[in-house]
């Protein structure tokens, strides 16, 4: 089973990528998986809606999903996962998860039951679906890490990348149920979420691809295409050379609201938070991603 999976921070085109890679044949987008549990059987996260637009638990395909890996308790068994989630796959934890992988430290039980359900979980959507590849947006990279280790798996990392003063301009905007977020909060979660997954590349770069936002949103077609031959995926790109796209029903789990649309869209560059973000955030992001700006190719002063 071949399963794709998207790392990085927030605001850096996971969803409408995962959205495009969704249209592919065979291919299915189910959001941020991780979230399935606390959110979907819980109730307890930002969202409960599936982007079909159903709730998680009365989506045909999540509730069903659920109840094969879940049993007959579906609640018991989302705390529990939740709870090991917690405890092993945080982004303070890809050390250690990559450090078992490698053979130089044992595997804690909770680990090797946290890459049980998540591979139990693979299975279910690919049975309910018949899809051959999934794309998880998860952007966890010890999760990540966890899915290195099982040899059973054909699993392509794609970490994603932005310049952290638009994404700081992003956080500055609430949608819908995402709050809003301070330049520095969103440039620190942005650097650790993006050191953390270049440890991944470093311990798995025949698995590992890493793609900058901006590049994707200026050449969306071959962008898109070189991807779907490093991740070797069937199919042409589903944009045209003009940026447009035509997007159906999907099934994600929590992300972007974004993720709700369907029908026409056209991907191109947003250049917007060059004149509107703040001169004080903009110091402040590009003050605390200094280290790593240039690891990526953006300048001190955009």
């Amino acid at each position: 089973m071949k399963v794709v999976y998207l790392t990085g921070w927030n605001r850096s085109g996971s969803t409408v990528l995962g959205n495009l890679l969704g249209e592919l044949p065979g291919v299915v987008h189910v959001g941020e998986l991780y979230y399935l549990w606390r959110n979907g059987v819980l109730g307890i996260g930002t969202n409960t809606s599936c982007g079909c637009g159903e709730t998680l638990t009365e989506c045909q395909l999540w509730s069903r999903v659920v109840d094969r890996v879940a049993g007959s308790d579906p609640a018991l068994a989302a705390r529990r996962i939740v709870a090991e989630q917690r405890r092993h796959v945080r982004v303070r934890h890809t050390g250690a998860r990559l450090a078992e992988v490698a053979g130089r430290r044992p595997r804690p039980a909770g680990v090797t039951e946290v890459a049980r359900r998540m591979i139990g979980t693979y299975r279910a959507v690919a049975e309910e679906t018949g899809a051959e590849v999934i794309v998880d947006g998860s952007k966890y990279p010890a999760e990540a890490a966890v899915l290195l280790g099982d040899a059973g798996l054909d699993l392509r990392v794609l970490h994603l990348v932005r310049d952290p003063r638009a994404v700081a301009h992003s956080f500055a905007r609430p949608k819908q149920y995402l709050p809003r977020m301070s330049a520095a909060r969103s440039t620190g979660m942005w650097t650790a979420l993006n050191v953390a997954s270049d440890r991944i590349g470093r311990a798995a770069p025949e698995r590992y691809l890493r793609l900058r936002y901006e590049d994707f949103a200026s050449a969306p077609r071959d962008v898109l295409g070189g991807v779907l031959r490093w991740a070797d995926l069937p199919g042409e790109p589903p944009v045209g050379p003009d940026g447009r796209a035509v997007l159906g029903v999907n099934h994600t789990v929590t992300g972007n609201p974004d993720r709700l649309r369907r029908g026409p869209t056209t991907i191109r560059p947003d250049l917007a938070w060059r004149d509107a973000l703040p001169a004080r955030a903009a110091v402040v992001a590009t003050t605390l991603a200094a280290p790593v700006l240039r690891r990526y190719g953006y300048p001190l002063r955009p």
